[in-house]
């Protein structure tokens, strides 16, 4: 039998601001690597505070996080900046530099990290990886106020994966979007992953269609815990409540 290797191990995660009111209420999830994992909820549910956990933006109030072997909790600053390394986020809006052209956009993270490289190699690394996401060469100088929608989360994919990171996190990635900028954004997804062996995928959603096309688990929070993950199929055939009227509302089933 296959032994499966995780690239996130969440134990036990509790989270309180104010000292008295939880918004993580014990979270145990873990997370295979090379997978695609979605965690879905409704509103309010803590799916934000919890990626906030996994970039180690937020300390827990009690229990651990585990990212690629390193325990989240036991690290230093500079340590902390190693293990973010590993890590690629597309942001729900892109969050480009407006005054940075494209190819500067992607370049960022080379020149804050990448420091042994010299601007030559910082800018081929950039331009292959904004080929990777289908964005032509006659964009790489324009400002992301003069490309559309689409290609600015195209760039925003770009930047995310200039390092070369071993997990994306995606923070609703086609919130706002309309349908077909929405299926442009799960085939760059999907793509992506599928271009990258061993690549951690973990997207943070409210789209159930994206979900079930895209997921090979799915974790759905429900009031700062775990309530169900699993296959899409266990998904689908869940009796749960909560689940069955999440499900439906997310996804037209024919």
């Amino acid at each position: 039998m296959e032994t499966k290797e995780f690239a996130v191990n969440v134990e036990h995660l509790r989270k309180s601001f104010d000292g008295k009111e939880e918004v993580l209420k014990g979270i145990d999830l873990h997370i295979e690597k090379g997978k695609i994992t979605f965690i879905i909820g409704f509103s309010g549910t803590g799916k934000s505070v919890l990626l906030k956990h996994l970039l180690g933006v937020h300390k827990a109030t009690s229990g651990d996080v585990e990212v690629l072997g390193h325990k989240l909790s036991t690290l230093n600053h500079d340590q902390l900046i190693e293990v973010r390394k590993k890590f690629g986020v597309l942001f729900q809006a892109a969050a480009l530099f407006d005054d940075h052209s494209v190819l500067e956009n992607v370049m960022f993270p080379l020149n804050e990290h990448r420091k042994d490289l010299s601007k030559a190699e910082r800018e081929q690394i950039a331009s292959s990886r904004l080929k990777q996401v289908g964005l032509e060469e006659k964009h790489y100088n324009k400002l992301p106020s003069e490309i559309s929608g689409g290609m600015q989360k195209r760039v925003g994919l770009a930047r995310a994966i200039a390092l070369n990171p071993e997990i994306i996190l995606y923070d609703e990635p086609t919130t706002g979007l309309d349908p077909i900028i929405t299926e442009m954004v799960d085939n760059l997804i999907i793509e992506t992953h599928k271009s990258r062996e061993g690549m951690t995928s973990i997207i943070v959603s409210h789209d159930l269609t994206a979900a079930f096309r895209l997921a090979d688990y799915i974790a759905m929070l429900n009031a700062g815990t775990v309530l169900l993950y699993g296959t899409p199929e266990e998904f689908l055939a869940s009796d749960n409540e909560l689940v069955r009227k999440f499900v439906d509302k997310g996804i037209h089933r024919k």
